[in-house]
């Protein structure tokens, strides 16, 4: 035996092997970094025992006519929930047109009726429920004001705050055909009395873009506000760097920052520490013990994860997860409640996107179900490792570029 080979076996007679038991805490022995992170970066070394580990169920809405799913009908971009005389309210961005959306690389071909994207020439609705999966809407919430007010091309993805009897919706106001610049879309709010409006918009920027140069110079989107500390927390996400001054949309870096106020209408101060999450296509967050979690969806190095922070602002990896829901908005009990000891979520609505091809583009809203709450044990939720059949993993199969770089280095190899 060589003398590293020794050295291990030395080691491991000095601490014995790991046990077939896995302890509940971290064990007073050399570990290594893999186990080391099982201890301290996740709320319990087992993920059926993690409170922010969990799967996502997902059920059909019924009360929404997409017009056959034809593509003149779009819902998307749900906001938080909020339970107010006795049933639950969203908001969402709906898109009615004569016309499908052009698409992103053919925003020059839309016009003041014809959309470039499924969010374009959109407005804010709102609908109710008594059960969450029922829902009846109810109508505009937020309407495009005239030009060149802040929303003038489109008012979209929307999210509520609940403040001192008042009620502020944020959402991002477009000034510009999407796609055919950078889609300049600060952030917007509308005020009201009661959750059914009227809603007053202050046709105001209240959230600004960056400066040139900035990370977030472009685009502020998803605006989503909890209460904290007595203060506003709205985060938010920012495309950017795109390679190589790209339009593609799908190559751009996706990360979340946050910006704080005493008041809703601000002023609105940025973190420094921005950007405080550095994945997710959408910004899903709500209060959990002394802290915050976040749903981090779709893009980035750390995708499909739940992360946490103790301190509202430096997130880690608190679970790792998979079919998380788009645009999640979160039925979030104490989202404006202050609170000290946040409890979770269970529930929410979520979109799906191309709900019935390219050729008929247009979203749906659905429910989904988890359990990230500590009022709620569900194992069912805690199980993992969906099983898809072969046809669905067929579904993502070889592009005929990539069967042709194939063949071509096959070629190759034959005649060497």
């Amino acid at each position: 035996m060589t003398a590293s080979l020794t050295a291990l076996a030395d080691g491991r007679d000095m601490f014995g092997a790991f046990p077939f038991d896995l302890p509940d805490k971290k064990p007073n022995r050399p570990l290594s970094a893999a186990l080391e992170r099982n201890y301290d970066n996740y709320l319990s070394p087992r993920q059926e025992e993690n409170e922010l580990y969990s799967l996502f169920k997902y059920t059909e809405l019924t009360g929404f006519d997409y017009h056959g799913g034809d593509g003149t009908v779009s819902r998307r971009d749900p906001s938080k929930i909020i339970f107010e005389n006795g049933q639950y309210y969203v908001w969402y961005t709906k898109r009615e047109t004569e016309e499908i959306p052009t698409g992103l690389g053919n925003a020059h071909l839309a016009t003041d009726t014809r959309p470039s994207a499924d969010w374009d020439l959109a407005e804010i609705w709102y609908a109710t429920s008594k059960d969450g999966i029922t829902w009846e809407e109810q109508g505009i919430a937020v309407p495009r004001p005239p030009k060149p007010n802040v929303g003038w091309r489109s008012v979209a993805t929307p999210d509520i705050l609940k403040w001192k009897d008042k009620y502020y919706l944020y959402y991002q106001g477009f000034v510009e055909i999407s796609g055919k610049g950078d889609s300049d879309c600060p952030v917007a709010v509308s005020v009201a009395d009661s959750p059914n409006g009227p809603w007053k918009a202050l046709n105001k920027v209240i959230i600004p873009n960056g400066k040139k140069g900035e990370w977030d110079q472009n685009a502020i989107h998803d605006p989503y506000p909890l209460v904290h500390n007595g203060k506003i927390y709205l985060y938010y996400k920012s495309d950017f760097d795109r390679i190589r001054g790209s339009k593609d949309r799908a190559i751009a870096v996706r990360m979340q920052g946050l910006a704080i106020a005493e008041n809703p209408l601000g002023p609105f101060v940025k973190h420094p520490l921005n950007p405080v999450l550095n994945s997710g296509h959408e910004t899903a967050l709500f209060p959990f013990k002394e802290g915050v979690a976040a749903l981090i969806i779709r893009d980035g190095n750390e995708r499909s994860t739940v992360q946490y922070a103790q301190d509202w602002v430096n997130f880690n990896i608190a679970s790792v997860t998979e079919l998380m829901p788009n645009a999640a908005g979160l039925y979030v009990p104490d989202a404006f409640t202050n609170t000290e000891y946040g409890q979770g979520v269970t529930w929410g609505l979520s979109h799906f996107t191309v709900a019935n091809g390219w050729d008929k583009n247009h979203s749906i809203l659905t429910r989904f179900d988890t359990d990230l709450s500590l009022k709620v044990n569900d194992p069912e939720m805690k199980r993992h490792n969906y099983h898809y059949s072969p046809a669905h993993h067929y579904k993502f199969g070889l592009s005929a570029q990539q069967k042709k770089r194939i063949a071509e280095q096959n070629k190759k190899l034959q005649k060497q």
